[in-house]
């Protein structure tokens, strides 16, 4: 089955491609001709995504799913969240980590969550899945695998940070592996 996985992000489609084998053939936004930037104007991750995934389908036909992600940290009650990419300011992870560990200096409760929010549009039809993974935020960074807030990001019974994982590892337990393994199973009659 042919699918277009609505992202730019390299280090998202290493990912999702590890996680979905040879079942599907995935196509990027390239290969189907989508040069723009996506539009993400919700002010939620499941608004983000859903855009996304329709904006695709609307203006290329194509079946595809789109994910939107965020890091949920409990001292700032949610922040960044649907912000993530650009809590720092601009696209630049290492700002963003700088932003989050500075807010986070004098707080005792370090509890965050990733969540991942996955859109799928089929024959026009939309469907939602999402994953979760609770953990803790460290004070420095440790790592230098994966993207994002993988190298201050512990998952609740783990040691390492996702920076400190192999791709494969934090593929078995991140969030975003947690909402693909609900569109997998979704999208099994299909394949």
């Amino acid at each position: 089955m042919q699918l277009c996985f609505a992202t730019n992000n390299a280090h998202k489609l290493a990912e999702i491609k590890a996680l979905l084998g040879e079942t599907f053939a995935l196509k990027t936004l390239k290969e189907i001709g989508c040069e723009e930037e996506l539009p993400e104007t919700t002010d939620t991750i499941e608004g983000n995504s859903r855009q996304k995934a329709e904006y695709v389908w609307e203006h290329f036909g194509v079946d595809c799913f789109a994910d939107d992600s965020g890091l949920e940290i409990t001292a700032l009650n949610g922040a960044p969240g649907v912000h993530s990419a650009y809590y720092g300011g601009s696209r630049d992870f290492q700002g963003n980590i700088a932003r989050v560990l500075e807010e986070l200096k004098s707080a005792s409760d370090r509890s965050a969550r990733f969540k991942t929010v996955i859109t799928l549009v089929l024959q026009g039809k939309v469907y939602q899945f999402e994953g979760v993974i609770t953990g803790q935020l460290l004070k420095e960074q440790r790592g230098s695998q994966g993207f994002g807030y993988d190298p201050i990001f512990v998952p609740d019974g783990h040691e390492r940070t996702f920076a400190e994982m192999s791709i494969e590892e934090k593929g078995k337990i991140s969030h975003r592996s947690r909402a693909f393994a609900q569109l997998v199973d979704f999208l099994k009659p299909y394949s």
